[in-house]
């Protein structure tokens, strides 16, 4: 999805670090950057524009950036930054404060403001890897000043809407194909609302942000505990929205805008998954009733049923078209 922009691999070394210090003064922001081994560097940098935000996915070998009072002179793009991990250590200083994040951590920092910071890869690797999204902070309505409280500071990314934030962005930062102009309008609507979300639950500022954004937020994070949940045959609308501490009533409202009941949803998630494994040769031994329990169904009939209502043929006659073996 992201559009490739940068590989130092089409460079001889020798050129690979001016070139990447040309490409952040143009895509990014200029920064002052010092590279510990130049002589083996590796960086890559794709990037898109999603709307109010752009998404810059990179890659980089050990390095230091320091963004000074002089070169924000020169270029003040005045954006803020949401930065995910998605491996090696970073370290970022802005604002009297330092943090430092590990793989999966999420960190908030500006450019209108001076900052240092350093990236290293660990375990081996050659590379750290960050998913960036910048944003205009005109664009929340969150006010700046609040905003300026988070900077540098290190917040998980494993729960909750930080959570969704960090998956989302991991996936755009992985996710392959062709996306057209709406579709980029339409990922970077949901992408300011987990952030506009992620950043006033932060600062406990939640009643700020608008009553359609909360109720989209709080879809995806519905959304996503039904999908941790599939394997759960007890799972039922009732139960989702007991842990949601939200009546029936509301849970079905928030599924409405959507055309899909929250029992259609939830057999549509199973099915979907059942699905992808029945055409998994890797699987291709699994007895398809180990499949269907796997994903929630009660019993190997309820499965049967589900599938062929929804797909046409039975589990069995669809592995073995997929997969190639006899039934």
């Amino acid at each position: 999805m992201l559009a490739d922009v940068f590989d130092s691999g089409t460079l001889p070394s020798e050129h690979r670090v001016e070139a990447w210090r040309e490409l952040m003064t143009h895509a990014l922001a200029p920064n002052e950057v010092l590279v510990e081994d130049p002589a083996s560097f590796r960086a890559s940098l794709r990037a898109r524009d999603l709307g109010d935000v752009q998404v810059t996915a990179l890659t980089y070998s050990a390095l230091r950036s320091h963004r000074t009072p002089k070169l924000i002179r020169r270029s003040d793009p005045g954006h803020y930054v949401a930065a995910l991990t998605l491996s090696g250590h970073q370290w970022i200083a802005q604002e009297r404060r330092h943090a430092s994040i590990t793989a999966g951590e999420l960190v908030l920092y500006c450019d209108s403001r001076p900052y240092d910071s350093r990236a290293e890869p660990v375990n081996g690797r050659r590379t750290a890897a960050t998913v960036l999204a910048r944003f205009d902070p005109g664009t929340l309505p969150l006010p700046a000043d609040h905003l300026n409280r988070l900077l540098a500071t290190r917040l998980p990314g494993e729960e909750g809407v930080g959570g969704l934030l960090a998956a989302f962005l991991g996936q755009l930062a992985t996710a392959s194909g062709t996306f057209g102009p709406a579709d980029s309008a339409r990922l970077g609507s949901v992408l300011v609302d987990l952030i506009t979300a992620w950043l006033a639950h932060s600062l406990d500022l939640r009643s700020r942000t608008a009553v359609e954004t909360r109720q989209r937020v709080q879809l995806l994070e519905i959304r996503a505990f039904i999908v941790r949940h599939l394997a759960d045959p007890e799972l039922t609308p009732l139960g989702v929205a007991a842990a949601h501490h939200v009546s029936l009533r509301t849970l079905h409202r928030l599924f409405q805008d959507g055309g899909v009941t929250v029992a259609a949803y939830i057999r549509g998630q199973r099915l979907l998954r059942a699905r992808r494994d029945l055409a998994d040769p890797r699987l291709a031994a699994r007895p398809i009733h180990a499949i269907g329990r796997r994903w929630g169904f009660a019993g190997p009939s309820e499965f049967s049923r589900a599938f062929r209502s929804s797909y046409g043929v039975s589990p069995s006659e669809y592995r073995a078209v997929q997969v190639h073996v006899p039934r």
